[in-house]
């Protein structure tokens, strides 16, 4: 059985740089949109993180930090910010009262739903570009 070599044209090169410079557009757009809405970009991530975990509308500090790919202390200081601007809670587990969930609250949610609309028009207007590129890559 012989190995196929892999070879990378200068098409897919070119696509590849294309795709990477649409990723990074988005990434600025999404940069300065949380800055305007009086936020870093890594505490709209963490409130997107929080809203789009799976089955839950709360997490841990620790899924939080892995979802974020930060380590733990770092999640807590992001929390302990979020929480003192009134977007999160942190509530004690009952079960295990060292576990400690993030939730959004109202304020949050409205930060979020704003921040999320301008995302999906985003991505209307950037997303069959992105998709394109990324067919020609199947190809």
């Amino acid at each position: 059985m012989r190995s196929k070599k892999l070879h990378t044209t200068k098409s897919e090169y070119e696509t590849l740089a294309a795709l990477r410079y649409a990723l990074r557009q988005f990434l600025g757009f999404s940069e300065q949109a949380a800055q305007r809405a009086g936020l870093t970009p890594q505490q709209h991530q963490a409130l997107l993180a929080i809203k789009g975990f799976p089955e839950r509308d709360r997490v841990t500090v620790g899924e939080l930090a892995e979802r974020l790919r930060v380590r733990h202390h770092s999640a807590v200081g992001l929390a302990d910010r979020l929480v003192s601007q009134r977007l999160v809670t942190r509530t004690q587990g009952t079960k295990d009262r060292r576990q400690v969930y993030l939730g959004l609250t109202a304020r949050g949610e409205a930060v979020l739903e704003r921040l999320s609309a301008a995302h999906k028009e985003q991505l209307r207007r950037v997303g069959p570009h992105i998709g394109e590129l990324l067919e020609r890559l199947r190809g």
